[in-house]
Order: structure tokens, then sequence, then C-alpha cells
């Protein structure tokens, strides 16, 4: 068969396109599965949960971001890669809906919904290096580990029980053994604006899920005084969240990935964007259990596994934002380490009070670090 050249040239992105409408709809699904990994943490925060939400999080991200990696390099508004978008959109809806019984009688739906989203965007990254030679060898790299990660979440859902967990686990380190090898080749041809917001865009999806966590449970209950204060307090919390992402940090780190070149770039990426803002994003999760459950019982004094939730979620995704940016300018951020471990401490310590005198502490503390982080002042310029 005969390949019009022209037209697959056309496949690769022009340069650092801007986000399309196609990657909008497909990330819509993706607030959906936000919500039904929180669903598996819903009343119970053990070890057990935890961890199956860790483990049905990592595949959900991992399919977000290998589909982020590959529209990168695609042209986004060419007719067969948004087709491919959409399809990969609707396998990644039937995922979503398996989430909340992932580890039970739909564990093999989810698998191979899963294994769908994945393979759609293996797919285009072969469009891709079919006409780009110098991506097509990190390409079969991380392919070939993927494909192998794939197998393995796939016969975990048919199997279930102990194997399941198991070949999960696999896969997850077959995950990240691709992106370790692959992310070393200097073919990906990276472009970081397109990327650095895609991945922002990822951010205000997990941000969006607690308000939407504050909505649902105002919305179920009857209103009063003490409610409406802990929702104000749940939604000023969650603004403080989105400060401390994007009033510099998210900047700082595109403008560092410009910067780079080659495997620098590509490793630069995969550590700033793929791996280092997966802990933070459980953060959020995790978070968004604690709303929820303080929205559930504004009037009981918050219980030690919703603060320890509370806790444990500041301080994933403080300390995620502070190790991304180390990753770009071998800086620490002292004063976000020392204030996020005193909020995370205070939350713990404080006690059979109600979840609206927890919340206004928090509140207190992450508006202090905004205020000192602001008056620090911009440390770099940015590509804006």
């Amino acid at each position: 068969m005969k390949v019009d050249v022209s037209s697959e040239k056309s496949l690769l992105a022009p340069g650092d396109q801007a986000v399309s409408f196609a990657e909008l709809f497909f990330d819509l699904v993706f607030v959906f599965c936000v919500t039904q990994v929180v669903h598996l943490l819903h009343g119970t925060f053990d070890l057990v949960h935890a961890g199956r939400a860790l483990l049905v999080f990592w595949l959900v991200w991992w399919a977000w971001t290998q589909f982020t990696w590959a529209l990168n390099a695609a042209d986004t508004t060419h007719s067969r890669v948004q087709i491919a978008t959409l399809v990969a959109t609707a396998f990644a809806f039937f995922m979503a809906v398996s989430i909340p019984k992932s580890f039970e009688e739909s564990s093999w739906w989810f698998g191979g919904f899963y294994v769908a989203v994945r393979s759609v965007g293996l797919l285009i990254y072969l469009w891709v290096t079919w006409t780009h030679t110098g991506m097509r060898t990190a390409v079969k790299t991380f392919g070939a580990f993927s494909v192998a990660g794939l197998l393995a979440v796939w016969i975990g859902g048919v199997l279930g029980g102990p194997w399941q967990y198991a070949c999960w686990g696999l896969a997850i380190l077959l995950d990240v053994l691709a992106a370790t090898i692959g992310g070393n080749n200097d073919g990906w041809n990276l472009h970081p604006s397109h990327f650095a917001e895609r991945h922002g865009l990822f951010v205000i999806i997990a941000l969006g899920e607690t308000l939407i966590v504050a909505a649902g449970g105002a919305s179920a209950e009857s209103w009063d005084g003490r409610l409406m204060i802990v929702a104000i307090l749940a939604v000023g919390m969650t603004t403080a969240f989105w400060w401390m992402y994007f009033y510099k940090f998210k900047d700082q780190l595109e403008h560092h990935l410009a910067m780079a070149t080659g495997s620098q770039q590509s490793t630069m990426g995969r550590d700033m964007f793929s791996l280092f803002h997966y802990p933070m994003l459980c953060g959020l999760i995790v978070y968004a259990y604690a709303i929820g459950e303080a929205m559930l019982h504004p009037y009981e004094p918050l219980s030690s596994d919703a603060r320890l939730a509370l806790a444990l979620g500041i301080t994933l995704y403080s300390l995620s934002v502070v190790l991304a940016y180390w990753r770009a300018t071998a800086i620490w951020k002292r004063l976000r380490i020392l204030m996020t471990f005193v909020i995370a401490a205070l939350c713990i310590m404080i006690s059979d009070v109600q979840p609206a005198y927890t919340f206004s502490i928090v509140l207190a503390g992450l508006l202090v670090l905004c205020v000192l982080e602001w008056m620090e002042g911009p440390n770099l310029p940015t590509t804006h």
C-alpha cells in the first residue's frame, strides 16, 4: 500500500501548540476518574483503602500522562489524532465507571479499558514516529516496557484477589522502569509550554475535585451557620493550594524545561511532571477525603483518620511542589518545607475540636505561607 508521506508528516506537532479542545474533552473524563478514586476512600482511611487508591490512581495518572506525552508530539489539530483522542475518551469513561469496584467484580472491566486507553496513546506515538526517526528509538524502548506493564494490568484484572495486587504492583514497576530508561533518550522533542500547561490543567482538575466534594457535602445536608463556615474554609484552603502551585512555581518549572535540551529536557520533564506530580495529586485526593468527612460531620470533632488525611494531603501536595522545583533549580524551598511540617503537625496534635476550628488553623498557616512566598518576589523570569 502506498503511504501518503505528506499527510503522515502533518501528524507531527508543528511547534509548541496550544492545548486543543479534544484534549480538554479528554481531561473532563479524568475529572470523573479523580472523583471515583476519592470514593475508594469514602468512610474509611486505612492502609487497605489507601493502598487501593494509590494503586488505581497510579494507573489512572499514568494513562493520562502517557497520553499527554503522545499528544505533545502530535499535531492535535489533525483529524486522525482528534478521532483517536475521542475514542480514548470513551474508553477512559468506562474505565472511570469501574473504579469504585476495581478490586471486586469490575477488576477485569477496569483492566480492559485501561489497556485500551494506553494502547490508543501508543498508537498515536506509532503514527508520529512513522516519519520521525529521532523519536522512534525513544518510543521503542518506552513501548516495550509499557506493553509488558499493560499485560500485567490485564492479567491482574482477570485473576483478581492477591494476584491483582501483585500484577498491578508489577505494572507500576514496569511503568517506572519504562520512564527511567526511555526518558534517557534525547529524541522526545518535547514542547515545554504545551507540556506544562497540560499538567497544570490536571492540577486544576484535582483542585476542582476538592470543591466538588465540599459542594456535594453541603448540598446533601441542611444548610446552617456551622456548615457554611466549614464550606467557606474549605474553599479558602483550596484557593491557597492553587496559589502554592500556580503563583510562580508552575511557570518556573516550564521555564527550566524550556531551557533544557536533548535527554536533559526529557528526563527533567519525566521527573518534574510525570513522576513528582503523582504524589502531589495523591495529596489532593487525600485532602478531598478530609474535606468530605468534615462536611458530613460539621458538629463533631474531626476524627483522627480525617486529621491524619488532612495533614498527609497538605504534606504530599506542598512538598511535591518543592521536590519538582528542586529538580528544576537544585534549590530547596526551606521556608515552604518548615511551614508545611508545622501545619501538618498542628492538624494531628489539635484534637477534640470541630472541623471549623481545625480548618481555621490550617487556612491561617497556608495564608501565612502564601504571603511570605509572595514577599520573596519572583525568583526567575517566566516563559510568558
